[in-house]
């Protein structure tokens, strides 16, 4: 009978230490999990500020592309006034300079609007990678609050 209760006592111990470990060990997992989400969720936040400096500068380069297409128009139009004026008085070789200054400004203007296009698409994609950033932080914050319920639920069984 001694040899049955020393049995039975020394497995309740085992069964007792087992469940003991698997329950540190679920807490050690559920901290892990905890410190990688909030890692995920500072590096999200990160990004987001990173995409947002991203479209400010963007923007800034869109009007400052605008305003040099809207000088650049004014240029051309004062220029072909010119060339007019040199070809009414009969002076070929100022119209030609003329002439030259319009061809300079056009590809001026050609050049800003491939920039604008290239800023706008450089701004869509940089909201893009907000909105996502944004989906990434809430399910972050949810596994954060996942893993804080499972810890206390592991803390205090």
């Amino acid at each position: 009978m001694r040899r049955f209760w020393a049995h039975l006592l020394t497995v309740a111990m085992l069964g007792l230490g087992v469940a003991a470990y698997g329950q540190t060990d679920d807490v050690n997992k559920d901290r892990k999990d905890l410190h990688k989400d909030r890692k995920d969720l500072r590096a999200d936040n990160k990004d987001i500020r990173q995409d947002k400096r991203d479209v400010h500068k963007d923007r800034v380069d869109v009007r400052k592309d605008q305003r040099d297409i809207r000088r650049d128009h004014a240029d051309i139009n004062k220029d072909r006034r010119e060339r007019n004026a040199d070809l009414r008085k009969g002076d070929k070789a100022a119209a030609a300079k003329e002439q030259a200054d319009i061809n300079r400004d056009k590809r001026d203007v050609a050049k800003d609007r491939r920039d604008v296009r290239a800023d706008r698409r450089d701004i869509h994609r940089d909201e893009r990678d907000i909105h996502q950033d944004r989906k990434d932080r809430r399910q972050d914050k949810r596994d954060i609050r996942k893993d804080k319920r499972d810890l206390r639920k592991d803390k205090q069984s």
